[in-house]
């Protein structure tokens, strides 16, 4: 019988507009990382352009609270009243059935528990904007949200970035090429890979 596959788990967390997002999506992208992301479970109503199981597992308020009385989910979060966030135990499972490894693009909180209930397997990136005004800038520039909604997140950035001694490492995004590969590097050595090359 063939052991069962327990890979690794890359958390990246930071405030929003540091360019997590970005990050994560370019290392998913390097094919030799064999990462996969993890879909957050939300009860909050689906946004016209998003897929259920693709973006986001959509569920009722009343079905997350069920799953969290079952202990369902390795983390989770209730952000607004009745708008619950977070990550099944059954999609870390999904992904190393397929024989990869499981990223997150997710908030400080839910980063964090991940790392205590995974330590070895976990690494924990915190990604650090260079300042506040440079994240309100990034933020009015995607054009999506509107000025409360930015000033609500403005407003717990710095809570967020207090957090950041806690992660593993940080990446301080002031020059996004240069991020990318600080990330590459990162998970090349967690992974081991670097060393693998070096053998070569």
């Amino acid at each position: 019988m063939t052991k069962e596959f327990k890979g690794k788990l890359f958390v990246f967390s930071a405030p929003s507009g540091s360019g997590k997002t970005t990050i994560v999506r370019h290392l998913l992208k390097q094919e030799r990382f064999g990462l996969e992301f993890s879909i957050s479970a939300t009860s909050r109503d689906p946004r016209s352009n998003e897929v259920d199981g693709e973006d986001y597992y959509f569920i009722s308020a009343k079905d997350f609270k069920q799953k969290i009385k079952n202990e369902e989910f390795l983390e989770w979060e209730e952000v607004y009243m009745n708008n619950f966030y977070g990550t099944l135990k059954t999609e870390i499972e999904r992904i190393w059935a397929l024989g990869k490894h499981v990223i997150f693009d997710i908030d400080v909180r839910g980063g964090l528990r991940i790392k205590e209930k995974f330590p070895e397997e976990t690494l924990a990136v915190f990604v650090k904007p260079p300042d506040i005004n440079e994240l309100l800038r990034r933020l009015k520039s995607r054009g999506e949200e509107s000025e409360e909604k930015i000033a609500s997140r403005i407003a717990k950035a710095p809570i967020e970035l207090a957090t950041a001694p806690m992660f593993d490492k940080i990446i301080k995004n002031y020059d996004l090429k240069v991020a990318l590969q600080e990330a590459e590097d990162l998970v090349d050595e967690f992974l081991g890979l670097d060393k693998a090359s070096q053998k070569e």
